[in-house]
């Protein structure tokens, strides 16, 4: 037996930010002299990020006519967790709305009220009752339908998602989950000169995704079975990527030596995911990889024997939406699902993700056609 994801829908904040100008606002609001801020700019420049959305307008925006950050030339005093989680409730609730609506227009025999769980999956905001319950009675959900919470792992948490939803589809084949990755990573912006924070600063953007699971394929267009996962730790990375709670909101550590420690696991990752399958390497079709970072994605195409082609939905997405977070590989996914023909029946799907521990997830999908 197996599971299915038979739909993915998307949305993003109304916000559209073109990278340049918020590496200006990036200079501003950090008060770089003009030899860092070209230096800022280039970083932003070689990000292979177009643009990202965000729930905050602030960033299209010179200082002065800020609604979320103060006013004041040094953005002091500095919004606090408190008033970032403020900005959570506002806004995480109408874009996982919009997803999820998204999601189910795509297998329209499936009804808000044929939905048995319900997974919702953020590190960037928590609140209780949370997300989940407020989804309950936005959508008109049974009021009896089993709830889980994934927070704060980051973003490989959608492969743990995907992991409960086939779980639950295995133990009840008449299971129809609903998977929320919802993160607004813009509200955490930390006004720190430290790399790690210049850089984290200039990757992450806003976002949601909605997937349905279920022990069946859908009946319109195609969908992906869940064939197998795998995990891997790098301990040696531990300190490397992680995501702390701090008195000016969540805190990322994002550091250079993350794709050295991507290129010294991955391999080891394909090989434990694809030993226990009748695939080889050689044989995978496609591929959605988290793109984390451009240098992560050249540093996985040199280990696995892999070109730029074959890595096109995760630079797709890089362009386009920038990383957010647990969302993100959704993302890719969906875009995979888009570009997919009936000739591609059966063939094999490789997807990877990323994140604190530093973490490494593996999982094979196979595409099944409608």
């Amino acid at each position: 037996m197996t599971s299915y994801l038979c739909a993915i829908g998307t949305a993003t904040p109304p916000h559209r930010i073109p990278q340049p100008q918020i590496a200006t606002f990036m200079a501003e609001g950090l008060q770089l002299d003009a030899a860092d801020t070209r230096k800022l700019r280039a970083l932003y420049r070689v990000t292979g990020i177009a643009q990202r959305y965000s729930v905050l307008a602030d960033y299209s925006r010179t200082n002065g006519d800020f609604e979320f950050f103060p006013n004041t030339p040094d953005l002091e005093p500095f919004p606090t967790v408190g008033q970032r989680m403020a900005a959570y409730r506002q806004y995480a609730l109408p874009l996982s709305v919009e997803a999820v609506r998204n999601c189910l227009k795509q297998q329209p025999d499936v009804a808000l009220s044929d939905i048995t769980h319900l997974i919702t999956v953020s590190c960037t905001g928590m609140y209780a009752p949370g997300l989940d319950i407020e989804l309950v009675a936005q959508l008109g959900l049974s009021t009896s339908v089993r709830r889980t919470c994934v927070n704060f792992m980051g973003c490989y948490a959608a492969f743990n998602a995907l992991k409960l939803a086939q779980a639950f589809c295995l133990a009840d084949p008449s299971a129809k989950v609903l998977l929320v990755c919802t993160e607004l990573c813009t509200i955490h912006f930390q006004k720190n000169k430290e790399e790690d924070h210049l850089v984290s600063n200039a990757l992450f953007g806003d976002g949601s995704a909605a997937a349905l699971v279920q022990a069946q394929p859908g009946k319109h267009g195609y969908s992906l079975s869940l064939e197998a996962f795998h995990c891997e730790l790098e301990p040696d990375g531990h300190a490397d990527m992680a995501w702390h709670i701090n008195d000016f909101g969540f805190e990322m550590t994002l550091s250079s030596y993350v794709p050295k420690m991507i290129q010294k696991g991955i391999r080891q990752l394909t090989e434990g995911l694809l030993r226990k399958l009748p695939v080889k390497l050689k044989d995978i079709h496609a591929f959605a990889i988290h793109p984390g970072g451009r240098k992560i994605l050249e540093t996985i195409e040199q280990e696995l024997g892999m070109s730029a082609h074959d890595n096109r939905f995760a630079y797709q997405v890089l362009r386009d939406y920038g990383n957010m977070s647990s969302a993100t590989v959704l993302f890719v996914l969906h875009e995979l699902l888009k570009s997919l023909t009936p000739a591609e029946a059966g063939a094999p799907v490789l997807s990877f993700a990323f994140g604190p521990g530093l973490t490494l997830e593996a999982m094979l999908l196979q595409v099944h056609v409608a």
